[in-house]
């Protein structure tokens, strides 16, 4: 029962919508309405500026942190990369729903976000390396002007990154943490538009949107 408990509050911390928090109390506005209506510190920094970004990113970085703090249990150290710590299965399954909860907010109708910030708290705590990957993926994309393909190929790498580090309790670690993350990605913030055909859904995959031209 305390681990139903512990979970379902993963869970709820991570649904917790910093981002339309801020921008419906600074500029009165749901972000759900706003361009594609991914809840997401893109879509607050361009209805109210950089600081409710940073406040916003600073709080769901904050959350995944500490929902995986708070699963932390003492673990056996990986018998791969240096004697690293492996996560437990309570790290792995808490660092996914709090990913979940952001994706897909019961207090947003189900809408929400893709998952990155708490993302990166969550594996600061449990797997940094995790961490310094999101990272890198999004610098490069940044710089390459493909955010969402940079991100994508860090996530991509996370999963046999973290096997060859942390062993196969890192593994899970990586796909209870990447697996929503990519899912919301296809299923993006509604079905496509008629007749879009199955490519679609590898634009969503690779390029976060529907169309292959920005």
């Amino acid at each position: 029962m305390r681990r139903l408990v512990s979970l379902a509050l993963a869970y709820l911390a991570g649904a917790i919508p910093f981002s339309n928090v801020l921008a419906a109390w600074i500029s009165g506005v749901d972000l759900r309405q706003v361009g594609s209506g991914t809840v997401s510190g893109s879509g607050l920094y361009r209805v109210a500026g950089f600081k409710p970004l940073a406040v916003a990113g600073s709080l769901d970085v904050a959350k995944g942190a500490i929902v995986a703090a708070f699963a932390r249990r003492p673990a056996p150290r990986a018998a791969v990369g240096g004697g690293l710590r492996s996560p437990t299965v309570d790290e792995a399954l808490a660092a996914g729903l709090v990913v979940v909860g952001h994706n897909w907010s019961p207090f947003l109708d189900g809408a929400g976000g893709r998952g990155v910030s708490p993302a990166l708290g969550a594996y600061g705590v449990i797997a940094p390396e995790g961490t310094v990957l999101l990272l890198a993926g999004l610098v490069a994309g940044r710089l390459t002007h493909q955010t969402a393909l940079g991100t994508f190929a860090s996530q991509v790498a996370i999963v046999p990154t973290l096997a060859a580090t942390r062993g196969r309790r890192g593994a899970l670690a990586g796909a209870a943490v990447v697996g929503p993350m990519l899912l919301k990605r296809v299923m993006g913030n509604g079905p496509p538009k008629p007749g879009s055909g199955p490519r679609v859904y590898l634009a969503r995959l690779l390029y976060d949107r529907d169309d292959w031209v920005a």
